[in-house]
């Protein structure tokens, strides 16, 4: 049974930095092209950053761009987003995900998803 499970969420300051972490099991990733999304409460979805099954080719959103990086560890079948100069708006359950066949940016394309793990960013 594939399992994905993000950590590394809490509350920080405006400003601070958080690292994401997305442990994948139930089958090995190392070919999969994988994604980090976000949902703030009463919005949909969001794409945020999505890396290829390599690492050589990653994808971020306009609003995070220059702030967030995403970066894998395929021999450890782990995904992470780092996340620096936090805002208020950042602030939303973000979701790690297996991509399927499509555009990166596209969260239905993605077949598999994470329960996801809370960031809240005080002003």
């Amino acid at each position: 049974q594939v399992q994905l499970a993000e950590s590394g969420g809490g509350l920080v300051q405006a400003g601070g930095s958080l690292r994401l972490s997305c442990a994948a099991s139930g089958r090995t990733f190392s070919r999969d092209n994988m994604g980090w999304f976000r949902q703030a409460p009463g919005k949909e979805r969001e794409f945020v950053a999505a890396i290829n099954w390599t690492g050589g080719s990653t994808y971020y959103a306009d609003s995070v761009k220059g702030r967030f990086t995403i970066s894998r560890t395929n021999a450890k079948n782990t995904v992470y987003l780092q996340m620096n100069s936090l805002k208020p708006e950042d602030t939303a359950v973000y979701y790690c995900a297996v991509k399927g066949s499509g555009s990166y940016y596209e969260s239905s394309v993605y077949d598999y998803w994470g329960q996801g793990t809370q960031v809240t960013v005080s002003s």
